[in-house]
């Protein structure tokens, strides 16, 4: 991976901020952003193998936990399934080598990058009590007489992780004087909600899905209490950047490519 400078954006929550569907911030552009570009990853010791690939999408009846926002055809949440967890680690392979169709062994490396990425989400997504962590995806909403697929219903995904500032820091990552041992202030004002791994479908780009996941994202940290939410950018990634900032991030600092 290149080594570069990382915008560090951030999202302030004002009281009472709501999400508005008529919202200008709310633009019909989208593009396929990663957070971060891993090294090719080793296979995982868990392997997908029960997986129902045709299994279908839970209708709207059947979806009766948790929040949503729905936008045109599309409904964000959080993901229920395995078979979308597998989803949204396949379309991140898909984004990762997006560039790099014509790389030997290309397709053994996105199944590689998926299966540990299918494992990484279900330890993160499933393994907290605390519910620090969630996987967010869009679906297509069902529509009459018409039940898709898991596989034909995942367009887009993002995760959504509730930390906390370390002692000194005003924004994750910033470089302070601080002892080796660094301690974590858990006070409501060091409560922050982060942001990464945000792409989509190339299929389904440019109807609005990447800002309404964004905007359903910071609405979902709201809940808990977050009154600022952060995310990282690379310097060359002007796409992800001007998204960003349409949908109401300011920048906060360029900074070394080692914090994302």
């Amino acid at each position: 991976m290149e080594q570069g400078i990382i915008v560090i954006f951030t999202e302030f929550l004002p009281p009472g901020l709501s999400m508005d569907s008529n919202s200008s911030a709310r633009k019909k552009e989208e593009f396929s952003v990663q957070i971060q570009a891993p090294s090719i990853p080793p296979f995982g010791t868990e392997r997908p193998f029960n997986l129902e690939f045709s299994r279908l999408q839970p209708s709207d009846e059947e979806f009766n936990e948790g929040s949503r926002a729905e936008f045109g055809p599309f409904m964000a949440r959080a993901a229920l399934l395995d078979e979308e967890y597998w989803m949204v680690a396949w379309l991140r392979a898909e984004s990762h080598w997006e560039d790099q169709p014509n790389q030997r062994y290309v397709d053994n490396y996105k199944r590689q990058f998926a299966e540990q990425e299918f494992n990484a989400l279900k330890r993160r997504c499933r393994g907290q009590k605390d519910k620090n962590y969630s996987c967010i995806v869009t679906v297509k909403k069902e529509e009459r007489d018409l039940r898709r697929t898991v596989l034909k219903s995942v367009v887009g995904t993002l995760d959504l992780s509730i930390r906390y500032l370390l002692n000194g820091e005003t924004f994750p990552g910033e470089q302070v004087k601080a002892p080796l041992f660094h301690t974590i202030n858990t006070t409501g004002s060091s409560k922050y909600g982060y942001i990464a791994n945000l792409c989509v479908a190339k299929s389904s780009r440019r109807q609005g899905i990447a800002s309404n996941m964004l905007q359903f994202a910071v609405e979902s940290a709201k809940s808990t209490g977050v009154e600022q939410v952060f995310v990282h950018a690379h310097r060359k990634n002007e796409p992800a950047q001007e998204l960003y900032q349409k949908t109401g991030f300011e920048m906060v600092e360029a900074a070394s490519s080692q914090l994302a």
